[in-house]
This record gives C-alpha cells, structure tokens and sequence, in this order.
C-alpha cells in the first residue's frame, strides 16, 4: 500500500527507511498481536528499531488487567510528545499509537489526555493498521477506532501478511480463541476483548504450517480461555481443543505443544485424555483458580468451587502422573477474610504448584467488585501477598530441586550469557542452561540436570548415570 502523504507529512516523502518502534505490555496475547502488526509493518515498509528515539512510528501495545495500567501509559506518552516535538523540529514526524486494552478502555479519552498521539485502537481492531496509518498520513487527524467490527480480524491479517517475517525463535505462540463469556466480578477481559470467538481449524492450521515452515518448533495456543475453544473444523463441525491440539501435533517440524491460559470449569475430560495420549503436549498446565475459599469464588463470579478444582487435579494426576501445576492468586480480593486467605494457603499446599503467579486485588473500573463496600486495607493485602509468595517460592524451590539426578528432554532456543552455552526449556517450562554448539539450537536433546539456580536449572548433555 501507497500512502499520499498531507501538508503536515510532505517531508516524509524524502525519507528513503521508515522504522517502527513496539512495545508490549501483559499478557502473552498482547505479545501474539505484537508480532502481528510487526508483519502487518513490514509490508508497509517499516524497518523495525529497538528503541523509540529514532522511530517514525511508535506503537504501544498496552494492558489493562492491573492497577494503574493506564497511568504508566500516560506517562510514557508524556515522553513521547518530547521526542515528537524534537523530531519535528528537526523537520523529522513521529506517529504515536496507543493499542490494546488500554486503548479499548480510554478510547477517546486518550487524545484527549495526550495530545501527541494520533491513532488509538483496540484489540480487535490492529487488523487496520495499515488503513489508520494512510488515513492519518493523508489528513493529519487523530483516529480513535475502538469497535467490534465483524469481519475476522486474524484472515484480514493472513490476507495482508502471506509473506511473515523470518523467523527469530524455535517457540511462538498462536492465538486460537480470544474473548470471555464467564464475567469474573474482578475482570476487564469481556469489556476490552469481547464475546468469546475460536478461530477455524484451517485457519490456525495453516498458520501453524507458515511458523513450522519459519523454524518454529514449539508453538504455544492462547486464548483468554483456551480451554473454551470451539472452532469449525474443515467438515464444519466444531472442534474442542483436545481435537484441535491432535491436528497441530501432525504437522510436520512441530515437535511441542501448549496452552494457555484455561478455566477450571473447562477441562474436560477430552483435554485431559489428550494429555495422557499426545506425546507433543506437554505435561505442564496452567490451571487459576484466584483464591481457595468457596465464599469469595462465589463472589468473583467463578463459577465453579474448591472441591471441584481439586477434583480437577485429581483427575488430571491420574491420566497424566508427572503433570505439574501453575496456578493465579487475587490476594486482597473485596471482604477476603483471616480465614478466606487461610483457605487460600491450605489449598496452596494441597496442590503443590512447579510455579504460580499472585497479584494485589486491584479495582477495575466497570467491573462489578470494584463497586464493593469492603475493600481490604492495602497493609494487610500486602503482608497476605507476602506469606503467599513465600509459599509459592518454596514450592517451585522444591519442584526444581527434584529434577537434580534425572534426564529432562529440553528443547535449545538460543544461545545464553557465558560463551559456548545454550539455554532451553524443559517440558515444565523451566530454563535450562547447558554448554553445546550452537548447531544444537532448534534440536530437542536429553539433559542430565545437575544444579539448580533462583529461576533455572542446568545440567550436561546425556543421560544421569545410575
């Protein structure tokens, strides 16, 4: 696509290399959406930078899952109208954009605040792109696109990107199914990703084939709730992802498979079975449950209680032995008692978690908990924070020390910090360091684990000797 560009960019046309500058803030979708409009630029000619002080184009990818997302937004627009008025004194422009779930949330709100930026759109519109940025090239106006438009957004991004760029990882990720239908009392997700929607089989298979094709290797399916997918598969009947995991896992040079991120009430019985069946998934899964008392689970809106989960583990074990666990926690969350917060740590230690993530409850606007009259005081959401941390640290201290003494198939992605070592990743997601040649990058090889770091793991190349 040409752009004709207005009065304010006539000097633009003198330019001989256009470079963008991206940065992404949260969740692995938004990392998935990134490397998105990084292709979608490139076919527009745009050279990607590492850093914004010399971009001609500056797009930040933004979140709006926790507090304050939105203040640490402005403040780097704030920075960025500086660099802007900088450039242009030297006769040079800068676009700036604001995307994602912030720019969902603010909308117009966003120029009003920061008035250097010129495009704002949500997630569900960065198919357009390239539109906004001619748009705005020709008329010199700010564009705010925040709807829910009906075409799909990920063929119109296929159509526009049938050449990807080279390839620069042995993983990535895919996102198969965006949205949520279930309206956490604590979450923003349906308001700024919308109604849950899984893409066609086909259409995920064949972008699954463009990454295997660029050295990919290990891809990862994201979805708000993954588990929830339902795609139409090529005969028009609806796919699970247990059935949709077993048509990634034929294809050739994909050697691993994951997912992320799922609902309890999800994992069926299907998803399990795939998990004792299909040697590419790995044995490592990603299940929240926010918080272990069934009093303030009914008040998130969850849907499902503590003994249900823990049957859902169970059961899990039982199809797949050497499975291991990652969970989320909401500490603090609205009238979380003493007692709440301890039901939280006993099923803590009842699951025994390889890693989890916990955040401070933190008040979403438009959210319905966020309205509730009993917040807890921050001092004590903080110590709660604490103790649940330390607990969660000793578990993954654990887990990674029972890996000392055995042979772990990990695959190499590139090269690490001290010459002549590569770094991987074991099935469980752990980093692994190892020295090999870096040939090796891209090859699944057997490693003999014998330390343990704060966060990885490192061993030799081969087998333990018994």
């Amino acid at each position: 696509m040409r752009f004709t560009a207005g009065p304010k960019y006539a000097n633009r046309a003198a330019m001989t290399t256009k470079t963008a500058y991206v940065k992404t803030y949260g969740c692995q979708m938004n990392v998935y959406d990134s490397g998105r409009m990084r292709d979608s630029l490139t076919t527009l000619g745009y050279a990607e930078t590492l850093s914004p002080d010399n971009a001609d184009l500056v797009i930040f990818n933004t979140c709006h899952i926790r507090e304050h997302a939105a203040e640490k937004v402005y403040s780097e627009l704030g920075r960025m109208r500086k660099l802007k008025e900088a450039r242009h004194a030297n006769g040079r422009e800068m676009i700036v954009a604001v995307a994602g779930c912030v720019a969902q949330a603010e909308g117009s709100e966003i120029i009003r605040r920061a008035r250097s930026v010129d495009l704002v759109f949500g997630p569900q519109t960065y198919h357009r792109l390239p539109q906004l940025i001619a748009e705005h090239l020709q008329t010199g106006k700010a564009i705010v696109e925040t709807e829910f438009p009906a075409e799909d957004k990920f063929e119109a991004m296929d159509q526009q990107n049938s050449a990807l760029r080279p390839g620069r990882s042995v993983s990535a990720f895919l996102t198969v199914q965006e949205g949520c239908d279930k309206f956490c009392s604590f979450c923003v997700v349906p308001y700024t990703r919308g109604a849950e929607f899984s893409r066609p089989v086909a259409q995920i298979e064949a972008e699954a084939r463009r990454l295997a094709e660029r050295g990919v290797k290990e891809i990862t399916l994201l979805g708000q709730n993954v588990n929830a997918y339902h795609g139409l598969g090529p005969d028009q009947v609806v796919t699970n992802l247990a059935g949709l995991l077993t048509r990634l896992s034929q294809i050739d040079g994909i050697l691993r498979l994951r997912y992320t991120t799922s609902h309890p009430r999800d994992m069926d019985d299907a998803l399990i079975e795939a998990h004792a069946s299909n040697p590419k998934l790995m044995p490592f899964l990603h299940l929240p449950i926010q918080c272990g008392s069934d009093r303030i689970l009914k008040a998130m809106n969850r849907g499902h209680g503590v003994q249900t989960y823990l049957d859902t583990i169970a059961k899990v074990r039982t199809a797949v032995p050497d499975m291991a666990f990652s969970g989320d926690f909401i500490v603090g969350f609205p009238s979380e008692t003493d007692t709440d917060f301890d039901a939280t740590l006993s099923l803590i230690e009842t699951v025994g978690y390889a890693s989890a993530y916990s955040f401070k409850y933190s008040p979403r606007p438009g959210t319905p908990a966020a309205d509730h009259k009993t917040q807890v005081p921050d001092d004590v959401t903080t110590e709660r924070l604490s103790r649940i941390q330390s607990l969660i640290h000793a578990q993954q201290t654990t887990f990674n020390r029972s890996c000392i003494g055995k042979t772990v198939a990990v695959l190499l992605e590139k090269k690490g910090r001290d010459a002549g070592q590569l770094v991987g990743r074991s099935p469980y997601l752990q980093p692994v360091h190892v020295e090999g040649p870096e040939t090796d990058i891209g090859t699944l090889k057997n490693i003999a684990i014998n330390d343990v770091g704060t966060n990885s793991l490192s061993g030799h190349y081969g087998v333990v000797k018994q």
